[in-house]
């Protein structure tokens, strides 16, 4: 028996509505990322996270609960949830992610931030608990009348910092902001780039070289949304890397499996599956830029000798001096 989407959406819309993230997890969880990196409050220029990478832990842990009930009969179950949640915030059974991988990926935002200032860029602050989701996944969901009332939310925090320019650290977040709420809201005036296109424009010489071969994996939204395909390809290639073009790639490339693998956590892994038999058959390092392709693809890469890692430690390797962490290498032991 499948899961019940109407209820699993509905979580996602209670949680949106009520408590402004599909993921309501701890303001410390979501910015002890940014601690003793002396980031200002807000500001006109400012990074934005949208959550994405926080919540990965999390999300991978809700995708292992669902797919055990999968085909179960205690599916029937989850409206009574629902209900449950709209009074006590269910969230709480999700702190049981592992400290390290929260830990992994909290160092990937500092890796951005580390970039961004090895690179130049003048002083941009960050909202620490201001910062709310977008609300990505209902829009993509299609649940417009919630999503259409939590935009109007974050503007108006972005208009009481005084926000004119924005630096986005995925690609989700980069086109809710860049190309989704200018549809709603008409005065909206932010420039928004993500922190690939801001590194790219500023042509930054490397410190070290790579000299590897990467497989590309590009991001679905990336690509064909933001039409940001060069800008990761220039950064790794003037660092001395050789990019390796898994079948389907660029605007053409293959989905990961997301971002419905709460929904259907079964269809995601088998095409992320698929996904990583085309990325493995060009090489055995796999680059990805976004946190949803990073879950999924990681996940469908254990046991495979495949490795999946974040673009940001290859560019950290290439440009901020740093070997990439061991702990970004997702091999079965």
């Amino acid at each position: 028996m499948p899961l019940p989407t109407s209820t699993l959406l509905g979580f996602m819309a209670d949680n949106l509505e009520k408590r402004n993230s599909v993921m309501p997890l701890s303001s410390h969880r979501m910015t002890q990322w940014a601690a003793g990196l002396d980031l200002p409050q807000g500001g006109e220029s400012i990074l934005y996270t949208g959550h994405m990478y926080q919540m990965i832990p999390a999300l991978e842990y809700v995708e292992q609960m669902t797919s055990r009930f999968e085909d179960h009969w205690m599916g029937k179950l989850f409206p009574v949830g629902r209900v449950l949640n709209k009074y006590f915030n269910l969230s709480w059974f999700l702190s049981r992610v592992r400290r390290e991988e929260q830990r992994r990926y909290d160092e990937y935002l500092r890796n951005i931030v580390r970039l961004l200032r090895t690179a130049g860029v003048g002083e941009f602050g960050y909202l620490y608990g201001e910062e709310l989701y977008t609300g990505a996944l209902v829009h993509d969901l299609g649940l417009d009348d919630v999503f259409e009332e939590h935009v109007h939310k974050v503007y108006k925090i972005l208009v009481k910092h005084g926000v004119k320019r924005v630096i986005t650290v995925d690609p989700h977040t980069t086109d809710m902001l860049r190309n989704v709420y200018p549809k709603i809201i008409p005065e909206y005036g932010l420039e928004v780039k993500s922190y690939l296109q801001v590194l790219r424009e500023l042509d930054q010489k490397p410190t070290s070289r790579l000299e590897s071969d990467i497989v590309m994996h590009d991001s679905c939204v990336y690509a064909r949304y933001l039409d940001t395909v060069e800008e990761p390809r220039g950064l790794l290639e003037k660092a001395g890397a050789t990019i390796l073009e898994p079948e389907q790639s660029g605007k053409l490339t293959f989905c990961c499996g997301g971002p419905v693998e709460s929904l259907f956590p079964g269809k995601a892994r088998e095409i992320a599956g698929r996904r990583i038999e085309q990325l493995a058959a060009a090489g055995r390092d796999v680059v990805t830029m976004c946190p949803i392709c990073l879950l999924n693809l990681r996940n469908a890469a254990k046991g495979n000798g495949t490795s999946v890692r974040d673009i940001s430690g290859y560019l950290m390797k290439a440009y901020g001096g740093l070997e990439v962490s061991s702990g970004d290498i997702v091999e079965e032991d």
